[in-house]
């Protein structure tokens, strides 16, 4: 696999900055297209194409991640959790992930996205139909064993203390018999 050769000069902490400056780049590439679609045609249109996005986006990403971490076709909540880990904005985003017997909690504590749209006046990002797609997604592509489904998301905020919350749920697959 080539490589950017510029690369093997730097330092573990630089290559770690250069990272958070590739996620930050990504975010903002991403707030782009998004922002220049919602002052065009509208909050509607824009979640409509955001949605479409993530569909494919999240699973891509998630088959990566798998990739590149070894998870077996089943890799569980533990393998999740590696993985939403690893995700670009995990770089730049504050959350917490916590396993309960079959239940993750995924909790982002603070966002870039609501954080930025709050700064600039902006209305809040109703990221909730785009998380319910993009978190599903990812999940399945890790383990189609995982459910998903949204605690507390914009516009349907049910936990004051974070940005958003998700719970992930590992079903077993029952043993049919005849």
């Amino acid at each position: 696999m080539s490589h950017n050769k510029a690369l093997d000069n730097l330092t573990r902490e630089q290559l770690i900055e250069l990272l958070e400056i590739y996620s930050k780049n990504w975010l903002a590439a991403d707030g782009i297209w998004f922002q220049s679609v919602e002052k065009r045609r509208g909050m509607e249109e824009a979640m409509y194409h955001d949605v479409e996005i993530w569909k494919k986006f999240t699973v891509v990403e998630a088959l990566k991640l798998k990739k590149f971490l070894h998870l077996p076709e089943h890799a569980g909540l533990e393998g999740l959790a590696k993985a939403l880990s690893l995700r670009f904005y995990a770089n730049i985003n504050d959350d917490e992930i916590r396993i309960e017997r079959n239940t993750l909690f995924y909790r982002m504590v603070d966002c870039r996205v609501q954080t930025a749209r709050k700064r600039k006046g902006m209305e809040f990002h109703p990221c909730k139909t785009v998380g319910i797609v993009e978190y599903g997604e990812f999940a399945r592509a890790i383990d189609d064993r995982i459910t998903c489904e949204c605690v507390s998301c914009f516009p349907d905020i049910t936990d004051e203390t974070c940005c958003c919350s998700w719970k992930f749920t590992l079903v077993e697959q029952e043993v049919k018999t005849k």
